[in-house]
């Protein structure tokens, strides 16, 4: 597709997002504020061009949009779980129809591949499906009182607002996590996106605001803010918000995990990942490769579930190193919207300095490189986003191997006697986010996933470290930060949790048999 072509056609998708080519960066719905705010220039990665401009939000914009959301939240926990349900159900409907042209804007804006894009969106769907369901099933538990006449239970009510820090990785989908659950269970969100794909959060809110709009949603149950970290700093020392969910680095986490719980509320915390995969003797090296590539080089090594290391036993390292060798001599690098390419770029060339940056690091440290990534320039590269990728033979220790480099960087390692060997290698890192085994051994796998096993929060046999479906809870241990998103029962994150006791009898006995007589 000609450069001619690619810019109509998305010229084309933005007109149908509503985006112009300078926005609004702060919405409390329908409502767009006149921000006088910086402004926000977006480039794609691809080709570098400039798609469009946002005006980000300013304190005032920051204020007004937390006043909307309290006004709302009074409104809005009181409409039944299931009717808030009903509207969640639409937006999963209309989220069909902006499928392609939103996934498409997410692949240009952010660089993943095309099918990526898609991808992302179709999370966004499969969680609203989810929520649905789960909008019926908001239940706790009925409790035997020690006392006679006496009712128990417990149950979960609204906690308010919840803010929302999202990252560039994935400018949609983890959003739509945190509100297509939080907005079933009653809470209003201010979400503030990652300033570097700002249009595709521009783009989400106006599908929302359709939906909203047509339902007579209060204005203020979904706001946006766009701008820099001084707005995620405003949430999160802000004790109108019970619950801040951010995504991202384990640096900005802890920022943001100090504030929040110097004023004692709620953060749910999904940050770094050092994912590891470990291939064992009796591993099927048919399903090896497709997943070890797929999770080194897929959104250009940009997630924080991409596979960073390869634990490989000694007695098949040779192997799986030059099969692994020869994968990379065919991966095709260029533009994310031809589905033929399997690599795009990285977001920005900051990012392309600090993948260098690690491989020089990779190289005083002692590493052997065996492939060796470089930036690549030429015709279809022009953004100077476009890196080739690399596999460099470590030890674990290594200090830029105990460090998540968000860039394709593969390293592999090697281990030797029984898989517990392995396991304590995968364990040897200050993340906890994704693990992944090959084996065909039971006792390997089932050691693999037990108490002594993998320390991560998500834990795979024979399927790759990135990737992950809605209804699984999604999220890691130690500097990944403990938070779980999406499935299993992360919804009750979002609600306050009560302990109710009934007297239906004529008299007050009291709790542990006390007397208290007068």
């Amino acid at each position: 597709m000609s450069a001619v072509a690619v810019e109509t056609e998305i010229r084309s998708i933005l007109d149908q997002l509503g985006i112009k080519e300078v926005n609004s960066g702060a919405s409390t719905g329908t409502y767009w504020f006149n921000t006088r705010g910086n402004e926000i220039q977006s480039f794609s990665p691809v080709d570098g061009n400039l798609i469009a401009a946002v005006r980000s939000a300013t304190e005032v914009e920051y204020e007004a949009a937390i006043l909307k959301g309290q006004e709302a939240f009074k409104e809005w926990r009181l409409v039944p779980a299931p009717k808030r349900g009903e509207i969640v159900r639409q937006l999963g409907m209309k989220l069909r129809e902006f499928k392609e042209p939103l996934g498409k804007l997410v692949s240009y804006e952010m660089g993943k591949s095309y099918q990526e894009g898609l991808g992302e969106v179709q999370e966004m769907i499969d969680i609203c499906d989810f929520a649905v369901g789960l909008s019926r099933q908001l239940n706790g538990s009925t409790l035997h009182s020690e006392r006679p006449v006496h009712r128990m239970y417990d149950q979960y009510h609204p906690l308010g607002i919840v803010g929302i820090i999202s990252a560039f990785n994935f400018p949609v989908a983890v959003w739509c996590w945190n509100t297509a659950l939080a907005w079933i269970c009653g809470d209003v969100c201010v979400w503030k996106p990652s300033e570097k794909t700002p249009l595709t959060a521009i783009a989400c809110q106006k599908i929302v605001a359709e939906v909203f709009q047509n339902n007579q949603v209060p204005e203020g149950v979904s706001s946006v803010i766009i701008g820099g970290a001084d707005l995620g700093v405003l949430m999160s020392n802000d004790k109108r918000v019970p619950l801040v969910s951010a995504t991202g680095s384990t640096r900005m986490g802890k920022a943001v995990g100090e504030a929040v719980g110097k004023r004692l509320g709620k953060s749910l915390l999904e940050l770094g990942g050092n994912n590891a995969i470990i291939i064992t003797p009796t591993a099927d090296l048919k399903l090896v490769l497709p997943g070890v590539v797929f999770g080194a080089v897929g959104t250009s090594g940009q997630r924080c579930t991409s596979t960073r290391r390869l634990i490989i036993h000694d007695s098949i390292f040779d192997t799986v190193r030059d099969i692994l060798v020869n994968a990379y001599k065919q991966i095709k690098i260029g533009n994310p919207l031809d589905e033929s390419n399997h690599m795009g770029p990285l977001i920005d060339t900051d990012a392309v300095k600090t993948y260098l940056d690690a491989l020089d690091q990779v190289k005083e440290a002692g590493g052997k490189m065996l492939v060796k990534g470089n930036v690549l320039s030429g015709p279809g590269y022009e953004s100077g986003c476009y890196v080739s990728p690399s596999i460099a033979e470590v030890e674990n220790h290594y200090g830029i191997v105990q460090h998540e480099t968000f860039a394709p960087i593969l390293y592999i390692i090697k281990y030797s006697g029984d898989v517990s060997n392995a396991i304590a290698l995968q364990n040897d890192v200050a993340q906890g986010l994704s693990s992944s085994i090959f084996t065909n051994n039971i006792r390997e796998s089932e050691q693999f996933l037990s108490a002594s096993g993998s320390d991560c929060g998500i834990a795979n046999v024979n399927i790759g470290t990135s990737g992950a479906e809605i209804g699984g809870a999604f999220g890691g241990e130690k500097e990944t930060g403990g938070g779980r998103e999406s499935g299993s029962d992360a919804w009750k994150i979002y609600m306050r949790r009560q302990t109710n006791t009934i007297n239906y009898s004529t008299e007050l006995p009291l709790a542990q048999g006390i007397k208290f007589d007068f």
